[in-house]
């Protein structure tokens, strides 16, 4: 059974308070939420296993804090759609501005079309896949966790990166400070292609046309020498 909820009559504090009054076991399942007209913090802080399908667009922090569930857009997010991510899949049918899957802790983030500046900052172990392209100073400080692009990266990828890995399939304008090119082993293309088959990609593409990179772990502890880095 789907729940259907209408944005244009129905208050949006009054979904979101509705799917955080979910129980774990509950039997409403499936929902499906109309006109969301742009609004902002739609299906924010859900910690049941339920899916979420918004038909249209959504602007500031959609899904954000997401645990368990499956929000899937059918059109655009604003900024910060999934930020701070535990677990659960997060589907972005268009495109997404900026900060996509900031702070992520976990889950998988896929966004079919383009994302904008700093997606994927400070991920803390959430997968993020991108259709389309990314912006500039994506994955600044990343921690942990995968950003898998099928296009192309802005300026300044992987600023000050620490343990992330970042697949890019095509140009890089520039590496940020401690961001180098890494090489493409056996091991790194089966984990792409276990990311790739949890966004439900696999098969799409071939992994062996993707570049790796991460940290060149100099900056980890202050040195002198690398001041300018900084």
């Amino acid at each position: 059974m789907t729940t259907a909820i209408d944005l244009a009559r129905t208050p949006l504090r009054d979904l979101n308070a509705a799917l955080h009054r979910l129980a774990p076991d509950t039997n409403e399942r499936h929902w499906r939420v109309a006109n969301p007209r742009g609004r902002h913090a739609v299906a924010c802080g859900l910690q049941v296993p339920v899916t979420v399908e918004i038909a249209g667009h959504v602007g500031y922090y959609c899904a954000g804090m997401n645990k368990a569930a499956t929000v899937i857009v059918e059109g655009n997010a604003g900024t910060g759609v999934a930020e701070n991510m535990m677990s659960g899949f997060v589907h972005v049918k268009g495109g997404a501005s900026q900060s996509a899957g900031a702070s992520g802790n976990g889950g998988l983030l896929r966004i079919d079309g383009n994302a904008s500046a700093r997606c994927g900052i400070s991920m803390k172990g959430i997968d993020i896949v991108v259709g389309g392209s990314i912006g500039h100073m994506s994955a600044f400080m990343a921690q942990a966790g995968n950003l898998v692009v099928f296009g192309d990266a802005g300026d300044s990828l992987g600023d000050s990166i620490y343990e992330a890995r970042l697949y890019v399939r095509g140009a890089v304008k520039s590496l940020g400070a401690d961001c180098i090119e890494k090489p493409m082993h056996d091991a790194h293309k089966a984990a792409l292609h276990a990311v790739l088959e949890r966004a439900r990609l696999a098969g799409t593409i071939d992994v062996s046309s993707f570049r790796r990179y991460g940290s060149a772990r100099r900056l980890y502890n202050f040195h002198v020498d690398n001041v300018d880095a900084y």
